[in-house]
């Protein structure tokens, strides 16, 4: 239960890292203060719901699709997460492009890195307490 908890926390830092730099460095992305919050939870929960359904669905209907799963499914979070007012807007074709990509990037990474930052501990200690 504790390591579900630590990846939810994981996914919903990396989602809004991802959407900060995002909003730092792209024009037309903005990510208001007083939605901020909501924003993540509805990108962080789109994502996680709608990377597994779109797997599926690219799996048996379009096989060549499969690479970029996760830019879709990226793509489709952060159209769902934009249209939630007062958190998150974008506005203009670059922007939807690489922001995706931006967001894309920084959650895959931060789903790789972050779990072995945060669970090697975890991983040390248990097979301390095995040994002893």
């Amino acid at each position: 239960m504790i390591r579900l908890l630590i990846r939810a926390g994981i996914f919903l830092a990396s989602a809004a890292l991802g959407l900060l730099v995002a909003s730092w460095v792209l024009d037309g992305f903005r990510l208001r203060v007083g939605g901020f919050v909501t924003a993540i939870v509805v990108f962080a929960i789109a994502q996680s719901v709608l990377a597994p359904f779109i797997f599926t669905m690219a799996r048996k209907y379009a096989p060549a699709m499969l690479g970029g799963i996760g830019l879709v499914s990226t793509f489709v979070a952060l159209l769902i997460a934009s249209l939630f007012p007062g958190g998150l807007s974008i506005a203009g074709v670059t922007a939807w492009i690489l922001g995706t990509l931006i967001v894309w990037l920084i959650t895959a990474l931060g789903g790789w890195i972050l779990p072995l930052v945060f669970l090697k501990e975890k991983v040390r200690r248990a097979g301390e307490n095995s040994a002893a």
